[in-house]
């Protein structure tokens, strides 16, 4: 209590006249009011104005907010000249809170506040005041109008309207690199004293980032902060009222800031040189196996483009960037032949697709890598000298005679035997037969150009050492004619002739065959 009224003396000490604020030294200073009677004043015309002076006496009244005493709370005092002490006035009071907040004894003209006000509430209240005689309840005074301002005291601290925020900044950022801006506002009165003015600082989050104290804006503290290295970090801010001054009421906040990806790093192969293989039946498309550089940044400032920059197969393999996992996959480009080569070397590059000119300090964004590629070897069927052959022969042969021979080979470097047969599907008269050998053809049965003039034939070459692999052939035989058919009527004919018929006569006509052998006949009768 009695710290209370020692502050309540000193508020009211600060608005005295000498106090800085001319408002309050306004408000501060008593308004006699004259009592209300006749004054005789002259105009220019000749004529006497009739001029009233009030009587009202009191002063605009100031009340600190949060009492805690027991009593009621004095405010100030209503008076009027009129009053003699002697009781035959009334004081009566109306306005904000009149009888219940506020009152007044009607006698003296003392106003009491009958409990704490909360000025973020209600800054101030507009009463009006009457004096009017008991007797007779004439007003001795007019009704006029005064003001309660509910003077502020520092009870509110200052608040966030975030518990937590959520802020980002790029990595590598410069110093002094804005941030988020932070700010906390304070119910108390900003126009009165330092209750509202507040102060930031920072409590967790050095020597990373710092704040402004009269703005709230957080910026970066340190240089080339990585977010490889750290990214996630959580800052405290304090604003704290008074101007920062000891006594003064604080509030915090928390703010969630992370560090986001820029594109300073390099793609980098884990491997100066990659071992691959492949099998030589890979058919062209075929993956042989993928590479990847790694880069510490991510999202699309980790994205690379692979591309094969040298060496000695880049005629025989390719590479695809595999977006979704930002690997490299080398395929297989043209056919390959482990008799012919058995090793190919690629120079693989890796290079960043977005690339932020404000790290080419750093250097090229890029990388590369050698790739051996070995070629396997597997066990191929053999391999025909020709993808199909066509032989000639004539239909009066002797059987056994050889027709034709077809060649294959073992492509393989054990170059295995080979062994030839008749797929006997393509053969169902058995006329043909072949060497398993050397792979002459020959007949077996008599051939006639009547009969057929064509046979298909299907070889099968097959490895002695691996019978399951086989290649087949088409085997075309032309059978060429010879003079070995008589002329043959297709009919017996009978006819007549009259014996006096002169030489040369026709007397029957089928085909010019047939007359000339009746001539001939004619002529044997002569």
């Amino acid at each position: 209590m009695a710290l209370y009224q020692l502050l309540r003396l000193f508020l009211l000490w600060a608005c005295l006249p000498h106090f800085c604020c001319p408002e309050i030294m306004f408000r501060r200073t008593p308004v006699p009011q004259q009592r209300i009677s006749d004054a005789h004043v002259p105009r220019s015309d000749g004529k006497i104005l009739h001029r009233q002076k009030r009587g009202w006496m009191w002063n605009q009244f100031f009340l600190l907010e949060e009492y805690t005493g027991s009593d009621y709370q004095y405010v100030g005092k209503l008076h009027s000249d009129q009053d003699k002490g002697d009781g035959s006035l009334k004081y009566i009071l109306s306005g904000d809170g009149a009888g219940t907040l506020f009152i007044i004894d009607e006698k003296t003209g003392d106003i009491h506040a009958t409990r704490r006000i909360d000025r973020e509430e209600k800054a101030f209240y507009t009463l009006r005041a009457q004096a009017i005689n008991r007797r007779t309840l004439r007003p001795v005074e007019p009704e006029s109008e005064f003001v309660i301002k509910i003077h502020d005291i520092n009870d509110n601290e200052p608040t966030f309207p975030e518990e937590i925020y959520t802020a980002s900044v790029p990595e590598m950022s410069v110093v002094g690199t804005s941030v988020v801006q932070v700010a906390a506002t304070d119910a108390d009165d900003p126009s009165y004293g330092n209750s509202a003015r507040v102060i930031y600082s920072i409590l967790q989050g050095q020597p990373y980032f710092s704040v402004e104290p009269e703005t709230g804006i957080i910026r970066t503290a340190l240089p080339n902060m990585n977010r490889e290295n750290r990214e996630q970090y959580q800052v405290v801010i304090q604003a704290k009222d008074m101007g920062g001054q000891m006594g003064g009421l604080s509030g915090t906040t928390t703010v969630n800031i992370t560090l986001t990806d820029v594109n300073d790093n390099p793609p980098r192969f884990p491997q100066n040189t990659i071992h691959l293989r492949v099998l030589e039946s890979s058919p062209v498309g075929t993956a042989v196996g993928s590479v990847k550089a790694n880069d510490a940044d991510i999202g699309k400032n980790a994205e690379v483009e692979y591309r094969i920059i040298d060496g000695d197969g880049t005629d025989m393999f390719d590479i695809i960037t595999e977006k979704d996992t930002q690997e490299g996959i080398i395929t297989v480009k043209k056919p390959l032949d482990y008799e012919s080569r058995r090793l190919y070397t690629l120079k693989v590059e890796a290079e960043n697709t977005h690339v932020d000119p404000r790290f080419y300090y750093l250097g090229p964004f890029k990388d590369t890598t050698v790739v051996k590629i070995s070629i396997e070897d597997v066990d191929e069927p053999p391999v025909f000298s020709r993808s199909s052959y066509l032989f000639e022969v004539h239909e009066d042969i002797e059987v056994g005679t050889i027709i034709g021979t077809v060649m294959a080979r073992d492509p393989d470097s054990t170059a295995s035997p080979i062994r030839f047969s008749l797929d006997r599907h393509t053969d169902l008269d058995r006329i043909f037969n072949i060497h398993s050998g050397n792979g002459s053809l020959y007949t077996s049965k008599p051939l006639d150009r009547e009969l057929s003039q064509w046979h298909n034939l299907t070889v099968i070459a097959a490895e002695i050492n691996n019978p399951k692999e086989t290649t087949r052939v088409a085997v075309f035989v032309r059978i060429l004619d010879v003079n070995d058919n008589a002329p043959q009527f297709a009919v017996f004919y009978d006819t007549f002739v009259c014996e006096n018929a002169r030489p040369g006569q026709l007397f029957y006509q089928e085909n010019s065959i047939a007359i000339f052998i009746v001539k001939l006949k004619m002529e044997q009768m002569d």
